[in-house]
């Protein structure tokens, strides 16, 4: 196939400067050349991407490279069975914008078991509003259905409610019935996660339990959290009996300092998070559910849209906790 001439943001590491980020002409041909070559259409911005731009070798090994978790767009060139030029295709974790060139660019060129074939139910627009947060989100609510949560047991707790997983997570719970508390320090959030439908907003001091008491008082039947710390050990502290919390976040802290007790007393569940590497069945059948049913009816009202010369002050924004909702990259 022809060289195709496209657009990058690129982040360097350069000697007594750190590492900077500039938009870049690039070629296809310094991309992989054995896997599927996709038209990057939208992407969206996830925390991950944030470290990565910022030179995190936790997320990043090598330099220069191009972040991006998300994609969404069309196939131009594979050798795939599966998939044709003209397909409107999704890629979400595995190493993609980590080592591996991501959506920040206008191509891709990924393994074709990286690829999603997009529903019917969502434009691809909105595959990005939804993007890695709200797979993860939606994995996170399976977790505490299969584990038997039930929405009589009693409300559901989101931490980093206003953030992409949180805002995702409290709209999709609300869509199934379940009542939501959500979680936020920032509390010119309310009318936001209440019209995701939040029935409580709550500050983070109304949940952080720093006494040594191995148990609390029950305050909810069930948690997804994504901030870790201190945050999650006092929520299994406050957990209902047989409750479930769903964990796929750090924001706070990795660290988790409890007790047994939650664990073999109230026998709460501690359920891990982990989208990057879902088997594709289970990821096929969780994007069906999210362009269907789990589709969130306000999608459009959280997204905003940037164009990749705004990006780097999205970024800059993600990493100070001054984003609400989920910014989407509009090639």
């Amino acid at each position: 196939m022809d060289e195709i001439l496209y657009k990058a943001l690129t982040v360097s590491e350069e000697p007594g400067k750190g590492f900077i980020s500039s938009i870049e002409n690039k070629s296809t041909e310094s991309l992989p050349q054995n896997g599927t070559l996709i038209n990057v259409l939208y992407s969206s911005l996830n925390y991950k991407d944030a470290l990565s731009a910022s030179g995190n070798k936790g997320v990043t090994k090598l330099y220069p490279h191009t972040p991006g978790i998300d994609a969404a767009g069309i196939v131009t060139n594979t050798n795939s069975n599966h998939y044709k030029s003209g397909d409107e295709v999704i890629v979400t974790g595995y190493d993609l914008g980590m080592n591996t060139s991501g959506g920040f660019g206008q191509y891709i060129n990924v393994p074709e078991e990286w690829i999603v074939p997009k529903p019917k139910g969502i434009t691809l627009e909105e595959s990005m509003i939804l993007g890695t947060a709200g797979f993860t989100a939606a994995l996170a609510v399976q977790l505490l259905i299969r584990n038997n949560q039930k929405e009589l047991d009693g409300p559901i707790l989101v931490t980093g409610a206003s953030g992409g997983v949180g805002s995702l997570s409290v709209a999709i719970l609300s869509l199934l019935g379940f009542e939501v508390i959500a979680c936020s320090g920032k509390p010119e959030a309310e009318s936001y996660l209440k019209m995701l439908g939040a029935a409580k907003v709550i500050g983070r001091e109304e949940v952080i339990d720093n006494s040594d008491r191995a148990l609390l008082r029950s305050r909810w039947a069930g948690a997804i959290d994504t901030v870790g710390g201190n945050m999650l050990s006092s929520i299994l502290k406050s957990c209902k009996p047989h409750g479930n919390i769903a964990v796929c976040g750090n924001v706070s802290s990795p660290l988790l300092s409890t007790t047994v007790f939650p664990f073999i007393l109230n026998g709460v569940n501690l359920l891990g998070v982990n989208s990057a590497t879902t088997p594709m069945h289970l990821r096929k059948a969780t994007w069906e559910k999210l362009s269907s049913t789990w589709k969130p009816g306000n999608l459009h009202e959280i997204k905003i849209v940037t164009t990749i010369n705004d990006l780097r002050t999205w970024i800059d924004e993600i990493l100070i906790g001054k984003v609400q909702g989920r910014v989407v990259l509009k090639h």
